[in-house]
C-alpha cells in the first residue's frame, strides 16, 4: 500500500476546490458575475470575495503570518455590515476579486509549505476554548469552507446558464442517457408529487 502525507493530500484536495470554484465565473459578464440569485442573495463574485478573505485570515493571521499583497479594508467593517464580504461593489471588478482570491490562495499556499502538520496557531473570531488550532485542523476547515460554497456557487451558475458540472472536462454529473435533463427533471417533479399524494399532503405542503 502506498504511503499517503496527509497534508498533502488535503492540500490537493483544497487545489482542486479552489480551481473548481474559479471556473464557475469564467465566461460571464459583470453583471452576472455579481447578481443575487437566491433569496438570501448569493452570488458568485461575493463568494469569492468571501472566501479570499478566509484564506488570508485562516492561513495568514492565525499563523502570524500577515497577507501584504492586496488591500482588504472591508475586512475591518464587519461590526457594521456583517454581510461586507459577501458581495463585490461596482469598483471592484471580476478581474480585481479574481486576482485577490489567486493572491490570498498563494499566500496561503505558502502558509501550509512552510509548516508542519501540527504546527500551531490563534483563531482570534474563534470561542476561546477551540481559539488554538493546528494547520491541520485549519486546513480541514478551509476545505470544508470552500467545497460548501463551491456547492453555492454550482447552483448559482446553473441558474444563470445553465452550465453545470464540477470542472472543465470532468463535469462529474450522472450520465443520463438518452434522455433529457428537461425529461429527467419532470419525472423528479412527478415523483415528487406522487410522495406527497402518498402521505396525504398536498405538493409544497
Amino acid at each position: 500500500m502506498t504511503e499517503t502525507d496527509p497534508k498533502k493530500d488535503l492540500h490537493r484536495y483544497l487545489k482542486s476546490a479552489r480551481e473548481a470554484l474559479l471556473w464557475k465565473v469564467e465566461g460571464l459578464s459583470e453583471y452576472d458575475v455579481r447578481r443575487p440569485l437566491t433569496p438570501t442573495g448569493t452570488n458568485l463574485l461575493g463568494l469569492l470575495k468571501h472566501l479570499a478573505g478566509c484564506e488570508v485570515a485562516y492561513f495568514g493571521d492565525t499563523f502570524g503570518r500577515p497577507f501584504t499583497a492586496e488591500p482588504m479594508p472591508w475586512l475591518e467593517d464587519f461590526d457594521d455590515d456583517p454581510s461586507v464580504d459577501m458581495w463585490a461593489t461596482a469598483d471592484e471588478s471580476r478581474t480585481f476579486v479574481v486576482g485577490l482570491y489567486r493572491k490570498a490562495c498563494a499566500h496561503a499556499d505558502a502558509t501550509i509549505e512552510a509548516l508542519e502538520w501540527d504546527a500551531t496557531g490563534h483563531v482570534p473570531h474563534w470561542p476561546k476554548e477551540r481559539s488554538e488550532v493546528s494547520l491541520h485542523r485549519i486546513l480541514v476547515h478551509m476545505l470544508a469552507e470552500t467545497n460548501r460554497h463551491g456547492g453555492h456557487a454550482d447552483i448559482v451558475r446553473e441558474l444563470i446558464d445553465g452550465s453545470a458540472g464540477l470542472q472543465q472536462g470532468n463535469e462529474n454529473l450522472s450520465p443520463v442517457e438518452g434522455v433529457s435533463w428537461e425529461t429527467y427533471v419532470a419525472r423528479l417533479e412527478e415523483v415528487a408529487r406522487e410522495a406527497a399524494q402518498a402521505a396525504g399532503k398536498s405538493p409544497g405542503k
